[in-house]
């Protein structure tokens, strides 16, 4: 199921190509369902979890006198590991709660990277390319530029494209928050590198739904 409607990739697409008529840079969009199962992670939760349970257990058990036979103990621990882990595995979802926004944050960040590189963002003939990448399920977002466009336009610049992106995400107006993104960054890029008699377009003009 697309993330967008068809009208939606269509407005981005014409606002990417009205955006890179003004500069010589290029503008590339990838929106992420999610970066990562996290499923070995949140596993890795639940199994601290169960075996701090446990270990409660069996000082409560020892403070209150009740015996409990070791097989019948282990035994108990294994069903318990294996039922979170099948809830992991048949509600992907919950995996999202266990995981430290840090590491949600940083295997966000490292799709970006990927995507920059694999759609050859950082090819283009004056490094001038630039990367807006949104992954929902971490509510992340971020702008990857080149080394030609990172040398002269500040974080700052960039920070606030992101801030429209995470908002409009929040409000599930993604395709407008590409709208205005896509708009600044045109005008970001058009003051620093603009348009010449011999500028090329050399990406696709479209968002990428992962």
């Amino acid at each position: 199921m697309k993330l967008m409607t068809d009208d939606d990739h269509q407005r981005i697409a014409e606002a990417i190509r009205a955006a890179e008529i003004r500069t010589s840079g290029e503008i590339y969009a990838v929106v992420a369902r999610r970066s990562d199962s996290y499923f070995y992670v949140a596993g890795f939760t639940l199994a601290i979890c169960v075996l701090l349970a446990s270990a409660i257990v069996a000082i409560a058990a020892h403070w209150y006198w009740t015996h409990i036979t070791l097989p019948t103990f282990g035994l108990a621990i294994l069903a318990a590991f294996v039922s979170c882990m099948l809830v992991l595995w048949l509600l992907p979802g919950v995996s999202l709660w266990l995981v430290p926004r840090r590491i949600r944050y940083k295997r966000a960040h490292l799709n970006a990277v990927q995507q920059f590189l694999a759609r050859n963002v950082h090819l283009t003939s004056e490094r001038t390319g630039i990367l807006l990448f949104v992954s929902l399920a971490e509510r992340y977002a971020e702008v990857i530029a080149d080394a030609g466009i990172h040398a002269k336009v500040e974080q700052d610049e960039w920070n606030s494209i992101v801030s429209v992106l995470v908002g409009h995400a929040r409000r599930d107006s993604l395709a407008e928050g590409f709208l205005i993104a896509i708009e600044k960054a045109g005008i970001l890029l058009e003051k620093h590198f603009p348009a010449g008699p011999d500028t090329a377009n050399e990406l696709d003009d479209h968002l990428v739904e992962l």
